[in-house]
């Protein structure tokens, strides 16, 4: 049983002590957890399945505002990060097909016209169409400025021309959030709208990786598309991604923390179940040693994405200091956890297909994505020293 008593610190209201034990009933009744097995077709399948699964649920509801489907005024990120951890301790994919939803509408959610949220939202909402987000480009990752598509104005039209990889949804997205430099700006970018049916659009390639996942890349080829579909200022992308990553980054820590509850768990069952020289392994001290450090670095880290979350949700609009911490710690502390844990469970811990090895599979990504932990550490780095101010 995990702990839950997290659940009482003062981060939380009421309302998501609720949500948290609801989702926890529907995952355990709804979600199998062998998902990270899949390949191919059958991946997109499973994928698509759960979107339109957490759809029918409701619980796609708390990706976007109220306005236009979702179930709080503004996106709360303390539910983000609760149904992102609930749902990881569960299965992979499902934290996935939520968590891409919300990053997928996110650009729209917090910049996008009256027309573009109601275009998109609902059926975000609904589960009845995938978003997607498009930013990293094969030499233009944690350099967000090298990207090198190109949005262009002709008239009454935006011409789009360039690659996008490494993209979450590729080939299974109705729609997609691509960012771009604005042609003949060295510095401008701006965000837009690309449907999987306009001309000039396709998906290059798939990319198969560790733990499986539907991804990417893909092509936009004299892409044209209408000046509607521009999110927020066509100048302030730049704006639009970072705003954006701002809300998403907690709730990759918050992932990271559902996998490594889930490896704790297992080592627990299986510390307290498994003899050797004639008593429980949870009862020899090294044991105990490494449960300890296990224990005390999921609650540092649930400490760090609540903190950030909660000052997201009640104290300030920006918290990419709190983020970045909340990221990096909860990430490189779940590769440790769940490594511990597969060492726990010996030979068991290193079976294809068994949980912890599938934890392990899944934990991998969550260090590089939305920000590698160096990219972190220069974030956080430059907010400390920004703070701190010049020297006296």
């Amino acid at each position: 049983m995990p702990d839950r008593t997290f659940l009482d610190w003062p981060f939380f209201d009421d309302s998501h002590r609720t949500l948290a034990a609801e989702l926890d009933r529907w995952a355990a009744g709804e979600i199998g957890g062998d998902s990270a097995e899949h390949d191919g077709a059958a991946l997109d399948a499973a994928a698509c399945r759960y979107v339109r699964m957490l759809g029918e649920a409701g619980w796609l509801r708390h990706v976007v505002p109220a306005s236009h489907g979702g179930a709080n005024g503004t996106l709360d990120v303390r539910t983000l990060c609760l149904a992102r951890e609930t749902l990881a301790r569960h299965d992979g994919l499902a934290d996935f097909a939520f968590a891409m939803q919300g990053l997928g509408a996110g650009p729209i959610s917090l910049f996008g016209s009256e027309s573009l949220k109601a275009r998109y939202l609902p059926a975000v909402a609904r589960g009845e169409a995938i978003a997607a987000f498009a930013i990293s480009e094969e030499a233009a990752g944690s350099d967000i400025g090298a990207m090198t598509t190109v949005a262009r104005d002709d008239d009454d039209a935006w011409v789009l021309e360039g690659e996008k990889t490494w993209i979450s949804n590729a080939g299974i997205a109705d729609w997609y959030v691509v960012f771009a430099r604005m042609h003949g700006h060295e510095r401008s970018f701006g965000a837009f709208v690309v449907e999987a049916g306009d001309p000039g659009f396709r998906v290059a390639a798939r990319i198969q990786v560790s733990a499986p996942h539907p991804l990417g890349t893909i092509a936009l080829e004299g892409c044209r598309i209408p000046k509607d579909r521009a999110v927020g200022d066509p100048s302030q992308g730049l704006k639009v991604a970072l705003a954006t990553l701002d809300v998403f980054r907690s709730t990759v820590g918050a992932a990271a923390l559902g996998f490594a509850r889930r490896a704790f768990d297992e080592a627990i069952t299986h510390t307290q179940a498994r003899t050797a020289f004639g008593k429980p392994l949870a009862e020899l001290q090294l044991v105990q040693e490494k449960l300890a450090d296990m224990a005390t670095a999921i609650d540092a880290s649930a400490l760090l994405v609540y903190r950030a979350a909660w000052t997201r949700d009640r104290v300030a609009p920006r918290v990419t200091r709190e983020a970045a911490m909340a990221k990096l710690f909860a990430t490189e502390s779940a590769q440790r956890v769940i490594d511990d844990a597969v060492q726990l469970l010996g030979a068991r811990g290193v079976v294809r297909g068994a949980t912890v090895e599938r934890l392990y599979r899944e934990v991998r990504a969550l260090r590089i994505y939305e920000g590698t932990s160096e990219i972190q550490k220069l974030v956080i780095a430059s907010r400390a020293l920004a703070m701190a101010g010049p020297e006296q």
